[in-house]
C-alpha cells in the first residue's frame, strides 16, 4: 500500500496585526508632520505707538505689500485684480474673515491704494494694517 504525499501546507500571511501597524503609521505621521506656515513677502512693518492685538488669528487673511510694490495673497503674487477675487471666494467661504494688510514701511501708497480698492470692490470691509508696536521709554 502506497502512502499518499502528504498534502503541500498551505502558505499564510498572518493579517491580524497589519490594522493595528496602519493606525500605528498614521499616528505617527500627524505626530510628525509640520504644517507650512504663510511666508508670504519680506516686510518691514511701520511702528506706531500704541497698537490693537487681534486674538481672532484664524480669521485673519494677510496681504503683503513689499518695498517694490509686489502684492502677495496666500505666498502667491498677485495683482489688485487677483487681490478681489480671492477675497471674494475667501469671503464666501467665511464670511468674518478679516483682511490684514502687512505693507512695508517704505513701500509707495500706489499699490497700497490698489489694494484697498480690490478689497471694497470684493466687499471686504474688514480691513486692518499691521505695524510694529514701539515701546516707549519711561524714565
Amino acid at each position: 500500500m502506497k502512502l499518499k504525499r502528504k498534502e503541500r501546507a498551505k502558505l499564510m500571511i498572518p493579517t491580524a496585526s497589519m490594522s493595528d501597524i496602519a493606525f500605528l503609521l498614521i499616528i505617527f505621521f500627524m505626530l510628525t508632520t509640520v504644517f507650512r506656515k504663510e511666508i508670504g513677502l519680506k516686510v518691514v512693518l511701520p511702528q506706531a505707538e500704541t497698537t490693537e492685538r487681534i486674538l481672532k488669528s484664524r480669521d485673519l487673511a494677510n496681504i503683503y505689500i513689499s518695498r517694490d510694490g509686489k502684492i502677495s495673497v496666500d505666498d502667491n503674487l498677485v495683482s489688485p485684480e487677483q487681490v478681489k477675487i480671492a477675497f471674494k471666494i475667501k469671503l464666501a467661504q467665511n464670511p468674518a474673515t478679516i483682511a490684514q494688510i502687512k505693507a512695508d514701511k517704505d513701500a509707495d501708497y500706489g499699490p497700497v491704494w490698489e489694494v484697498i480698492d480690490a478689497l471694497r470692490d470684493a466687499q471686504a470691509f474688514r480691513v486692518v494694517f499691521a505695524t510694529e508696536y514701539k515701546r516707549q521709554k519711561r524714565g
